[in-house]
Parts: C-alpha cells; sequence; structure tokens
C-alpha cells in the first residue's frame, strides 16, 4: 500500500512590513488585556520596538 503525501498549500508571501504590521495589532489586543504589571510592560516595550522597526524599514527602503 503506497501513501500520497500531500502537499501543503501555502499562503501568499507576506511582506517584512505586513508581518511587522500584524505582529504589532496582535500585541496591542494583548495589550489591552492585561493588567498593569510585569508582563504588560514587556508587551508595550516589543510594540515600541516593532514602530521602530517599521520606521527604520521605511527609511531604509525609500534610500538608494
Amino acid at each position: 500500500m503506497q501513501k500520497t503525501i500531500k502537499k501543503r498549500k501555502r499562503s501568499e508571501p507576506h511582506t517584512f512590513e505586513q508581518r511587522l504590521e500584524e505582529q504589532r495589532v496582535r500585541l496591542e489586543d494583548e495589550l489591552a488585556r492585561l493588567p498593569e504589571g510585569a508582563q504588560r510592560n514587556s508587551v508595550a516595550a516589543r510594540i515600541e520596538q516593532l514602530r521602530t522597526a517599521a520606521e527604520l524599514n521605511a527609511m531604509l527602503s525609500t534610500r538608494g
């Protein structure tokens, strides 16, 4: 008996900017549900890092 291997259907590739935006939105939703504390501060810091990464990427993309 031969097994058939199904190939996984790949979604459209996402750009770096799209991935940053999706991650930022997901973390902002999480931040809204978190109480004050260390975990909330950590998520807020990560959001700021994503914003900075998006800004730097935009700056570097326009140079050339």
